[in-house]
C-alpha cells in the first residue's frame, strides 16, 4: 500500500439537469443544513430518492474502484462523454464526488483546460508567477525555475506580452511548462496537448516520460490520440458511460480492448447505410460498400492483405459545383493517418465526371501497401477550400486486414501520409 498514490473507492459523480437549486437562497440553506446533519432534504418530493437517475439528472461517474501506483503512467481513454474529464476534475480537487471517496498521496499538478488560471491583461512572465501560485509554488521556487520554464515553453520573444494576444498554442505551451516544472508527485494532463503543434507535443510527451521514469512521478494522461497514449503510458483505464469498463497493466492490451469496443459499433459487413438523412444541397451519399470487384454488389466480410478491394459509393448529385470534392482517409487503430485519397487525384473533377442524379463511384483500396491490422476509413466531402459538406467522423468504416504470407508490404511502420491512391472510376 505504501507505493499507492491514488486510490478510488466506489467513486461516483451525479449531475442534475436544468434547475439546480430551490429557487431562493433561504431554501438552499435549509437544504444544505439538513443534509449536513444527515437529515432528509425538507424540500424534496415525498418518496423521491436523492439520485434517482431519471431525466432530471445523470451519473457522469458511477462506482469506480481502482488504484494507481507511484511512477505509473496511466492512459485514461474512452469516447466523448465517458467521464474522463469529470474523473480528472475530482482527482484535481476541482469538484467533489457525490458518493465514494478518492485518496491521494502527494501534490497534484493538473493541466485540464488551456489557460486555466491565466489573466489576459498580465504578461506571460507575470502569469507564470500567478499560475505557479495557483498550483502551489512559492515565489522563490518560481524565481529559481523561471528561466527553465520560459526556455521550455519556446515563446521567449513573447514572454513580456499580455497573454490576451497569445494564440491557443502559445497558451498551452506556457501552461504546460509551468505545470511540468512544479515539484509535484502527480501530473494530470487532459486533451489540451492536442492544441500544440507536433514538435511541442513530442517535447511535452518526452518531458512527462522523463518526469515519470527519472523522478518517479505519476502521470495521468487523457487523449483521443492512441499513438500519443501508447508512446507515453504503460497502463490503461477505459471508461464507458461513466463506468469502469476495463483496466490493464499493459497499455497495448487496453488500447486493443478500446478499439474492439469501437468496432462493435460499426457494421461488421463493411457497409455504411445513410439512415439519418445525411444530405446537402450538392450531394447525398446513400451507402458505401466494400466489394472485391467494381461490377460486384457482394459485400466483403473478410479482407486479406494483397487482394483487390474497392469502396463503392452510391451517391446522388443534387446540384453541380466545380469545387465539389469527394475523398477518404485511412487511419491505423492508434489514430495515425496513413493515407488520403481524393477524387481529384484521378485527374478529374467531380463536377466534370458526375451527372446530376444517381452515380456510382469506385475507389480502389491500397491493401497491398498496408500492414495487417485494424484500420478506420473516414469518408468526407467538401466544397474545396470553402467548407465541409460531410465532416470528420460523420461517415466511417472500420476494417480488419488479415495477413497474407505471400504478400510483402511495400512500407512498414508508417507514421504519416506516405502515398495517395489515384484509382477512382465512375459507373453510370
Amino acid at each position: 500500500m505504501s507505493d499507492t498514490v491514488i486510490k478510488a473507492e466506489h467513486l461516483s459523480k451525479y449531475y442534475k439537469l436544468g434547475v439546480i437549486n430551490n429557487g431562493t437562497l433561504f431554501r438552499d440553506i435549509q437544504t444544505w443544513f439538513a443534509l449536513r446533519q444527515g437529515k432528509p432534504d425538507p424540500h424534496s418530493k415525498i418518496g423521491e430518492h436523492k439520485y434517482d437517475g431519471n431525466d432530471n439528472g445523470f451519473w457522469a461517474l458511477k462506482d469506480l474502484n481502482f488504484e494507481i501506483k507511484q511512477g505509473d503512467r496511466v492512459g485514461i481513454i474512452g469516447k466523448n462523454g465517458a467521464g474522463k474529464s469529470t474523473l480528472l476534475k475530482i482527482l484535481s480537487r476541482i469538484t467533489a464526488p457525490t458518493e465514494g471517496n478518492v485518496k491521494i498521496r502527494g501534490r497534484v499538478a493538473s493541466l485540464l483546460e488551456v489557460g486555466t488560471g491565466f489573466h489576459g491583461e498580465l504578461t506571460g512572465r507575470e502569469n507564470i508567477y500567478l499560475n505557479g501560485a495557483i498550483l502551489g509554488m512559492k515565489k522563490k521556487e518560481v524565481d529559481r525555475k523561471i528561466d527553465e520554464i520560459i526556455d521550455f515553453s519556446g515563446i521567449e520573444k513573447h514572454i513580456d506580452t499580455p497573454v490576451k494576444r497569445y494564440s491557443s498554442g502559445m497558451y498551452v505551451r506556457l501552461a504546460f511548462a509551468v505545470a511540468a516544472h512544479l515539484d509535484s508527485e502527480i501530473l494530470i494532463a487532459d486533451e489540451v496537448l492536442a492544441v500544440g503543434d507536433a514538435e511541442f507535443q513530442k517535447k511535452a510527451l518526452g518531458k512527462m516520460n522523463a518526469l515519470s521514469a527519472g523522478q518517479g512521478r505519476t502521470v495521468l494522461f487523457v487523449s483521443h490520440n492512441m499513438a500519443a497514449v501508447k508512446s507515453l503510458c504503460n497502463k490503461g483505464i477505459i471508461l464507458y458511460q461513466g463506468r469502469l469498463k476495463f483496466t490493464s497493466d499493459n497499455i497495448d492490451e487496453a488500447i486493443g480492448k478500446y478499439q474492439d469496443l469501437a468496432i462493435t459499433k460499426v457494421s461488421e459487413e463493411y457497409i455504411w447505410q445513410n439512415v439519418n438523412k445525411l444530405e446537402s444541397e450538392f450531394i447525398t451519399i446513400n451507402n458505401i460498400k466494400i466489394i472485391s470487384r467494381p461490377d460486384s454488389n457482394n459485400i466483403e466480410k473478410a479482407l486479406i492483405q494483397g487482394n483487390s478491394y474497392f469502396l463503392k459509393f452510391n451517391i446522388f448529385i443534387d446540384k453541380k459545383n466545380p469545387l465539389l470534392t469527394l475523398y477518404y482517409i485511412i487511419y491505423t487503430e492508434f489514430g495515425v493517418k496513413v493515407m488520403e485519397s481524393a477524387f481529384s487525384d484521378s485527374g478529374k473533377e467531380v463536377s466534370e465526371a458526375l451527372n446530376e442524379g444517381y452515380n456510382i463511384v469506385i475507389a480502389e483500396l491500397p491493401t497491398k501497401e498496408l500492414m495487417p491490422g485494424k484500420y478506420r476509413i473516414e469518408i468526407l466531402s467538401s466544397i474545396k477550400n470553402i467548407e465541409y459538406i460531410i465532416d470528420y467522423n460523420t461517415i466511417e468504416l472500420v476494417i480488419t486486414l488479415l495477413p497474407n504470407e505471400s504478400c510483402m508490404p511495400l512500407y512498414k511502420n508508417r507514421q504519416s501520409i506516405l502515398f495517395t491512391n489515384k484509382n477512382w472510376s465512375i459507373m453510370h
